[in-house]
């Protein structure tokens, strides 16, 4: 079966890093309660207060329907809220 992976890059003042992953929970339970296709989410930390958010979708088209929903849950609003810039997202197939 393939899928179709979000990998986001993004940057969060170190401060805000143990925010960052107590909203996670939030985030993920709004995203399994409102977005078809979600299959699951892994955060992985890297030097320097980035981040790599890895988002596994079901197709293409359900990513497509997550993103025209931007923040629209409050656990969404508050992950989101904490990133300080964003620093690249892509698009792939996971084989």
């Amino acid at each position: 079966m393939t899928t179709t992976v979000e990998i986001t890059r993004f940057r969060v003042s170190p401060e805000h890093a143990t925010d960052l992953l107590a909203a996670r929970g939030g985030m993920v339970a709004d995203f399994q309660a409102d977005r078809e296709g979600f299959l699951g989410a892994r955060l992985v930390q890297l030097p320097g207060g980035e981040w790599l958010d890895i988002v596994e979708w079901r197709s293409p088209a359900d990513f497509a329907a997550s993103r025209a929903k931007g923040g629209n849950l409050p656990g969404i609003q508050a992950f989101f809220a904490l990133i300080d810039e964003l620093v690249s997202m892509e698009e792939g197939t996971s084989r």
